[in-house]
């Protein structure tokens, strides 16, 4: 472990230094500096879960890593069945939380509910169940200012899927994103990645609100324009909680399903600061040919994101339908004879050298080399 840590303060220290950079950037212009600080090395401990659905053919792994912030911010919540529902119905969210995380805690326990109220015994899809789950996040909101101290800053953005028989919905508000696989019907090796959902129009409808956004933040100060909490920016008189400077009103968008969808992944921006939409698709699908758990698959991918550089917490889910991909004999052959390889190449460096090599010495040289078969999207630093 100490050696990881040596590591990672080499690779990212460049990253550090643009933080801090951006920092003092940022306290010239009298923003005021955040609460959290990076520790002097990452906390890497995960609990990985999961769950399965067989009758319906869903199922899902979830993890989350506190990284290098000196603070776990982040929270996540998934439901396989919703109560008075029937079957095939389920809800899976993630939360970033910011200034503290009471705002994540209470949407991961309080806003399936919400949603379950709003939705009743039979949703009208999809127009219905959009419009539900816009109330279920503002409700859940007021539920949280009546509960909330009052003058204490902090928020939480989410990002939520909920799957019906019929529909995939998804939930936006604030910067944690999801993306989706799918296969064409016309060739199996023929991937439609979705773009990436995330709240694009934050800083429109900010301004549109009578806000503005100095350095890419709402009135000089918080990154975001939809979110829960932050009740400091939700103070405007005569204006309802959809016009205020920042929002809990969720961008919803209603996806129909298809035989051929594989997965959809859920993430913080902990892991999309370091992996693009097509990356991440990538590496989660490259680890399910290998018969690798969903759970298993999500931590594997936090450990990717700290070594890429991420400096933020970290949480993922991946809700993986009919369609994902299967254990692959010949991606598992490959895969072993990977690690095979690897192994061989790091002993060739350690007894060629003259003395003892540190992690970061090996790290590097094999990145400098061209090694066939690595992982897409993780490549060496999924290894």
């Amino acid at each position: 472990m100490a050696a990881l840590c040596r590591l990672l303060e080499c690779l990212l220290w460049p990253a550090r230094k643009e933080v801090q950079a951006e920092k003092e950037e940022e306290a010239e212009h009298g923003v005021p500096d955040g609460p959290q600080s990076l520790l002097a090395a990452p906390r890497c401990i995960q609990r990985p879960h999961g769950g399965s659905a067989a009758s319906w053919g869903l199922r899902f792994g979830a993890s989350a890593a506190q990284g290098w912030r000196a603070r776990m911010e982040d929270a996540h919540c998934a439901w396989l069945a919703l109560p008075g529902l029937p079957p095939g119905w389920a809800f899976f969210a993630v939360l970033d939380g910011h200034a503290g995380a009471r705002a994540a805690h209470f949407g991961a326990r309080y806003l399936p509910g919400h949603v379950v109220e709003e939705l009743g015994p039979a949703p009208c899809e999809p127009e219905g169940v959009r419009g539900a789950l816009r109330r279920a996040f503002l409700n859940a909101d007021e539920r949280l200012r009546a509960l909330w101290p009052r003058g204490e800053p902090g928020g939480s953005t989410a990002v939520a899927l909920l799957v019906s028989p019929s529909f995939l919905y998804l939930a936006h508000c604030g910067d944690s994103r999801a993306v989706l696989e799918s296969r064409r019907r016309r060739g199996p090796l023929a991937p439609r990645t979705h773009p990436a959902f995330s709240g694009r129009g934050d800083a429109n409808a900010s301004t549109t609100r009578g806000g503005t956004i100095p350095l890419r933040r709402v009135e000089g100060s918080l990154a975001v324009s939809r979110a829960l909490g932050d009740f400091a920016y939700k103070q405007a008189p005569g204006r309802p909680p959809e016009l205020q400077l920042v929002s809990a009103e969720p961008e919803v968008a209603a996806l129909a399903r298809r035989g051929e969808d594989e997965f959809i992944l859920l993430a913080s921006d902990g892991v999309w600061d370091t992996m693009s939409a097509a990356a991440l698709v990538g590496l989660v699908a490259s680890r399910l040919r290998l018969g690798l758990a969903p759970e298993l698959l999500c931590a594997q991918l936090l450990d990717t994101c700290l070594c890429k550089g991420s400096l933020d917490n970290m949480t993922c889910i991946v809700v993986c339908f009919p369609g994902a991909p299967g254990p692959c004999e010949e991606a598992i052959k490959r895969e072993l004879a990977l690690d095979a390889a690897l192994g061989h190449r790091v002993a060739e460096l350690c007894a060629s050298a003259q003395e003892p090599l540190s992690l970061n010495s090996v790290f590097r040289t094999l990145a400098s080399e061209d090694i066939p078969d690595l992982p897409p999207g993780g490549g060496l630093h999924c290894k």
